[in-house]
C-alpha cells in the first residue's frame, strides 16, 4: 500500500495500522535511488508531496530543520539569499528529497571537500518502531524519558565497544563507505547518534525531521576539463590531482562525449570544452572566497599533468555560465548514457562502488577485461575524486 501523508499525525496513524498488522514500513524520497529501496513489499510512505517544508532556519548557526519530503534544489534555493547551502550536491538535486538523502547516506560530487549526508546531519527527529519518537544527535547519556530510546542507545554503545577491534580491522577505510551501518561512528567518544541512522535506508527509524549542518556558498570557482589518451591513464591521474585540494574531481568516458555531441542541447557545450579525441576528461574543480588562489591551483594543475606527460591538456573555464553549461552535461550523465542508440544499452551492474585512489586505476582496468572477455565494453562515470564509480556494461 501507499501512504501519502498530509500532516506528522498521518504518519502516526499510518505506523500504528501497520504495527498492529505486522506490515513493514517503507519510507520514501524521491525514487531516484538505483538500487531499488524505494519499492519493496510494504507500506510506502511518501512524504515528498506535502511534508516538504524548512520547520526552523538559523543562519547564524548554520542550520537548519527540514521535513523529509523537501527537495535539495528547493532547499538550497531558499538558502542563497542568506550566502549559505547544503552542499551534498547529488546529480538528482531537483528530485531528490533530503529524507531520502539521509536514508542513503548521499554524496555528491563535492563530498571530497564537504563529505556525505553523514557528516552534515547534525540530528534527527525520530519515530521508533513502538511509536514513541525521539531525537538522535551528540549526546551523553540518553536519559530517561523513553525507556525504548536509551535501551536502543545503551545497546548500540555496547555492540559499537565489544566489537571495536572488528570494525577498526574490517571496516573499509574509504570515505564512500555507504553499504551498511555506521557503527564505525559510534566507537568515537563523542559520538553523533544521528550517524546511525544515516544510511539505515529506513530499517531502524522513521524521520519526522532533520537538521543540517549548512555552509557559505564559495564566492568563486574555477574549473579545469583535463584531457587524457587513455581511459586508465585519467583513472591513474587522480590520486595526484587531489593532492593540490580540489573540491570536485568527476569523470566523462569516451562514450558520455559522443553521445552529448549526438544531443542538440548539449553539442555546443561539448564542442567548447573538448579538444581532440581524448578517450576520457577529468573535470577537476577549485573553489573559495578568493579568486587569485584558485588560478594558482590552476597552474598547479597545468604543471602538474605536465609532469605525468600530459602538456597543455587543460581547457579552462572561468566563467559562471561556462562553468554551469559544462556540469549540465556532466549531471546528465545518467541519461545521455541512456540515449545510446541501437540494441545494446549500458545496463545498471555495480553501482556506487568505492575503492582507493591507488587502486582505481587497475580497478577499472580488470573490469575492462571482464567485459571484453564477454564480447562487450562497459561505460563509466564517476566521482574519481574519491573512488566512486558507475559501471554499466553495454548488453
Amino acid at each position: 500500500g501507499i501512504v501519502v501523508p498530509r500532516t506528522e499525525r498521518d504518519v502516526e496513524r499510518a505506523l500504528e495500522l501497520a504495527r498492529r498488522h505486522g506490515v513493514p514500513i517503507l519510507p520514501r524520497g524521491g525514487g531516484t535511488s538505483q538500487i531499488g529501496q524505494t519499492v519493496n513489499d510494504a507500506l510506502v510512505i511518501d512524504t515528498s508531496k506535502y511534508l516538504n517544508r524548512i520547520v526552523d532556519f538559523d543562519p547564524a548557526d548554520r542550520s537548519v530543520w527540514v521535513e523529509p519530503g523537501i527537495v535539495l534544489d528547493q532547499l538550497n534555493q531558499s538558502l542563497k539569499p542568506h550566502g549559505l547551502f547544503f552542499p551534498v550536491d547529488v546529480s538528482t538535486a531537483s528530485r531528490a528529497t533530503i529524507g531520502g538523502m539521509t536514508g542513503n547516506n548521499s554524496c555528491g560530487s563535492r563530498s571530497i571537500r564537504y563529505g556525505n549526508m553523514v557528516h552534515n546531519v547534525r540530528a534527527i527527529d525520530a519515530l521508533l518502531a513502538d511509536g514513541s519518537r525521539a531525537r538522535f544527535e551528540r549526546i551523553g547519556d540518553p536519559g530517561s524519558d523513553n525507556p525504548r530510546f536509551a535501551d536502543i542507545v545503551r545497546c548500540v554503545r555496547a555492540v559499537a565497544a565489544r566489537e571495536r577491534e572488528e570494525i577498526d580491522a574490517r571496516f573499509p577505510k574509504v570515505l564512500r563507505r555507504v553499504g551498511g551501518y555506521n557503527l564505525d561512528l559510534m566507537v568515537a567518544e563523542d559520538h553523533n547518534l544521528a550517524q546511525l541512522l544515516v544510511g539505515s535506508e529506513g530499517t531502524l527509524a522513521y524521520f519526522h525531521r532533520i537538521q543540517l549542518e549548512l555552509h557559505p556558498i564559495p564566492k568563486h570557482r574555477v574549473l579545469a576539463v583535463c584531457h587524457f589518451p587513455t581511459f586508465y591513464q585519467a583513472m591513474d591521474a587522480t590520486q595526484h590531482i587531489v593532492a593540490l585540494d580540489p573540491s570536485a574531481v568527476e569523470l566523462v568516458d569516451r562514450t558520455m562525449i559522443d553521445l552529448s555531441r549526438d544531443i542538440p542541447l548539449f553539442r555546443a557545450t561539448v564542442d567548447r570544452f573538448v579538444k581532440g579525441e581524448p578517450d576520457a576528461l577529468l573535470l577537476v574543480e577549485f573553489a573559495g572566497d578568493e579568486h587569485a588562489p584558485l588560478l594558482t591551483h590552476m597552474k598547479q594543475l597545468d604543471q602538474l599533468l605536465g609532469t605525468l606527460g600530459f602538456p597543455n591538456a587543460i581547457v579552462e573555464a572561468l566563467e559562471p555560465d561556462f562553468q554551469k553549461a559544462i556540469w549540465d552535461v556532466r549531471t546528465s550523465g545518467l541519461n545521455i548514457m541512456m540515449s545510446m542508440k541501437g540494441d545494446g544499452k549500458p545496463v545498471s551492474f555495480i553501482e556506487d562502488c568505492a575503492v582507493e585512489l591507488k587502486d582505481l586505476a587497475e580497478y577499472t582496468r580488470r573490469l575492462t577485461d571482464v567485459f571484453h572477455k564477454h564480447g562487450t565494453t562497459g561505460t563509466w562515470y564517476a566521482h574519481a575524486s574519491v573512488g566512486c564509480l558507475h559501471v554499466r556494461p553495454i548488453l
